[in-house]
């Protein structure tokens, strides 16, 4: 795969679509006849020749630019002049769908004015954009424009002073706008607070992890927000989604849904932040098809993944490169989630090459974290459909990557994945080493479920039993399962690696999609 993070200048050019790419060019055009840039047009040479390049090489590069005299010394500077001049006639392109922006725009204006001395037009500016930015959810905009008008206000006798009570009303828009950007961000705060908490701790694995839990979110809980009645959008987006990560922690699935299908419902509410904040919306929709996915409800979870492919396909001109990335990311993975859930590995096989092609376009977008989940889902895939040589080239990638880099259930369970690939295949000489290769990995880490420990220990026992007996230890090891699987602290491990399904595959000497199929067919019936 080619590099693109070599270089920021390049990885910008090749995230542009066409329309911006002709902007760019009629940009540096407009500069270039009107005089403004003398050296438009080398950096409209070099704009052409990286466009134009797959893969970023510096010697090939100046080799190009030679004829435009273009030195080794002169390429640092001319290309930090070119990234500006991009990302300017990108503000221009996408001042029209981003509100921040525009409102942003406007403000300059409004400030320039008031550098003009005429601080009356000013004052209409943010009385205007004042209005846009409250419909618009912008609470800190909102914030920043009154105190614009404040400081206007107070170094100038306006004609503000002759209307009754306007003054007045400035200042307690502003008072009050001030509590709720304050409160907005203390629940923000309280979001990351949780995820980090989650990253750092993981899920509970007792009831004193419970209780340390509820401190934690207690301790951090902003007591302004209990003060006030009424919540903006986007406090009580920030507000759902701390409430997720806690019950998320706590392995409390059903309220986690709960708490995500308030973050979506609030877009349902206020359907034009649909269009202003897509990446929120997608977000909202991921979490709550994440969740079905946990509580495994396929019917409910292929209605969500629906309203995601509509959303984008209504959207997708309109979606920037990161935008179109989340939705890809958001979309695949629930579809190939969708598959584990009912079980149909045919159709996630038959999606893979789909979904490596488009993971390669977006591949210089997309955190190494998630590219190993897509290579993961692919290995399990081809694992239940008994193809366990592809399954062990996507999880060769995953294992050799430092599990730092990892969330390490991803990076546990590939390990234990991997050796059951190779046992699959018979390939005895090398199940040892690999089992005590594992071992060493869970010796590094707290956060080893009981199935993943009891998995490994299984492993090493079936390695060293006769063949004609392994079905026994089969049997014996689904009996040994059955109380972890009952247990709350343990749900989670088994829902990205079915190990009770593999070891009745095994137990029953049935293909695992069958055994998939049955399950499927009875949980359907127990809910009829």
């Amino acid at each position: 795969m080619p590099n693109f993070q070599k270089d920021q200048l390049f990885l910008l050019i090749k995230s542009l679509n066409r329309a911006e790419k002709r902007n760019f060019t009629l940009y540096a055009n407009r500069a270039q006849s009107s005089g403004e840039q003398p050296d438009v047009r080398k950096f409209t040479q070099l704009f052409d020749a990286l466009d134009k390049m797959s893969e970023y090489d510096e010697k090939t590069l100046l080799e190009k630019l030679k004829s435009y005299k273009i030195k080794k010394q002169h390429l640092p500077n001319l290309k930090r002049h070119l990234y500006k001049q991009i990302l300017t006639s990108l503000r221009l392109i996408h001042i029209q769908k981003n509100i921040d922006i525009e409102i942003r725009e406007q403000l300059d204006f409004a400030r320039i004015l008031y550098g003009k001395g005429m601080y009356m037009q000013a004052l209409k500016i943010l009385e205007r954009i004042k209005k846009t930015a409250r419909e618009h959810q912008q609470d800190i905009l909102h914030l920043e424009i009154l105190e614009f008008e404040k400081h206007i206000e107070a170094r100038h006798i306006t004609r503000s002073r002759s209307v009754k009570g306007k003054l007045e009303g400035l200042l307690d828009e502003s008072a009050k706008r001030s509590r709720i950007t304050l409160a907005a961000s203390l629940l923000f705060n309280l979001n990351i607070e949780m995820q980090g908490y989650y990253i750092m701790y993981g899920h509970i694995r007792s009831d004193k992890d419970g209780v340390d839990v509820e401190a934690f979110y207690k301790k951090h809980f902003p007591p302004e927000v209990r003060k006030r009645s009424r919540l903006t959008f986007f406090e009580k987006v920030n507000l759902s989604q701390a409430r997720m990560w806690y019950a998320y922690i706590l392995l409390k699935f059903p309220d986690c849904l709960e708490s995500a299908l308030e973050w979506a419902r609030l877009f349902e509410q206020h359907p034009q932040m649909k269009e202003k904040d897509p990446d929120l919306y997608m977000r909202a929709l991921y979490y709550v098809m994440m969740f079905l996915y946990f509580l495994r409800e396929p019917e409910r979870h292929a209605l969500y993944l629906q309203e995601l492919e509509i959303f984008y396909k209504n959207n997708a001109e309109q979606l920037n490169t990161n935008s179109q990335t989340i939705a890809f990311v958001y979309f695949y993975l629930a579809k190939l989630n969708q598959y584990l859930m009912i079980g149909d590995y045919d159709a996630g096989v038959a999606i893979i090459e789909e979904t490596q092609a488009k993971l390669n376009d977006y591949r210089p977008y997309s955190d190494i974290h998630r590219i190993l989940l897509f290579h993961y889902k692919f290995a399990y895939f081809y694992f239940a459909s008994a193809k366990y040589d592809t399954a062990l080239e996507y999880l060769n990638e995953v294992v050799m990557l430092k599990h730092g880099y990892l969330r390490e259930d991803l990076h546990h369970n590939a390990r234990l994945l991997q050796i059951i690939c190779h046992y699959e295949l018979k390939n005895y000489d090398l199940l040892t080493y690999l089992i005590n290769n594992t071992y060493r990995a869970f010796a590094q880490t707290k956060d080893v479920s009981e199935v993943q420990k009891a998995t490994l220990a299984f492993l090493k026992k079936l390695i060293t039993t006769p063949p004609s007996d392994q079905r026994m230890v089969f049997v014996q090891f689904q009996q040994e399962l059955t109380p972890l699987t009952d247990s709350r602290y343990e749900r989670k491990a088994l829902l990205y690696l079915d190990i009770p399904g593999w070891v009745e595959s095994h137990v029953q000497n049935r293909p695992l999609p069958e055994v998939r199929a049955t399950k499927e067919s009875q949980r359907r019936q127990s809910r009829l």
